[in-house]
């Protein structure tokens, strides 16, 4: 495993994998949008207001899946110091906690007109609020130590506890009496929405997947730069104090 930790590879990776992502993210963001707010018909209950629910419903599972990646990097950086995982999990934390954000705010525009108001304190709602005060609270226990390795550590064991609220996530609307609709697409007997608007879900859901990748490999390079930029002063700082001794 410590061999996928070089940097090196992985720039030769990201160098390969970017162009691929950039280009599918420009190619599909249009036909998404005009799928979602052009072809697909209105909801027979709700109208076009339902029409937030392509960046909605792509946010939130963006936001539960970009927390499961954060964990299981945070695992293989915590059990087995791996550099490139941690370094992983710290570009993906922002990246999560924007989608959560933009799923709490879609979320809260779609419940005024329909439930009459724009926030309730029900199970999902909030499951997803602490979800979004993990995703900040990882971020800054991140930078709170002096000793950057600590950091990492501190934050991965916040990760990994905080998985637990992924599952409460998906089964809050299952499990207590809640506004938030039940589960349309993920159940065993078949999504229930109409197919002329299941697919342009799926299409936004991969533009949003895409937006992820492209974004996530940006921040890894920052990351893995600004690590080669600190030791490469280190040494410097190092050479000059051997020269003055």
């Amino acid at each position: 495993m410590q061999g996928y930790a070089n940097p090196l590879a992985f720039r030769r990776l990201a160098d390969r994998v970017l162009p691929w992502t950039l280009a599918g993210l420009a190619a599909l963001l249009p036909v998404g949008l005009y799928l979602a707010l052009v072809q697909a018909p209105p909801d027979y209950q709700q109208g076009d207001a339902a029409r937030i629910m392509y960046v909605h419903v792509p946010a939130a599972w963006m936001a539960l899946f970009t927390y499961t990646l954060l964990a299981l990097l945070s695992a293989v950086a915590w059990i087995w110091r791996h550099l490139l995982a941690e370094v992983a999990a710290r570009a993906a934390a922002p990246i999560g906690a924007a989608f959560t954000a933009v799923a709490l705010l879609s979320g809260s525009i779609w419940g005024k007109p329909m439930w009459g108001t724009w926030w309730v304190w029900d199970a999902r709602l909030t499951s997803v609020l602490i979800l979004f005060f993990l995703y900040l609270g990882y971020m800054a226990l991140h930078d709170a130590f002096e000793d950057p390795a600590r950091g990492a550590r501190a934050a991965s064991i916040l990760a990994l506890v905080g998985a637990v609220n992924l599952p409460i996530i998906k089964f809050s609307v299952d499990w207590w009496n809640t506004l938030h609709q039940p589960a349309s697409i993920m159940r065993l007997d078949g999504p229930t929405i109409a197919p002329s608007m299941l697919w342009p879900l799926f299409v936004m859901l991969l533009v949003f997947k895409l937006l992820f990748v492209s974004v996530w490999l940006l921040r890894i390079r920052a990351h893995l730069a600004e690590r080669r930029l600190q030791g490469l002063r280190a040494m410097g700082a190092r050479g000059v104090a051997a020269t003055a001794g």
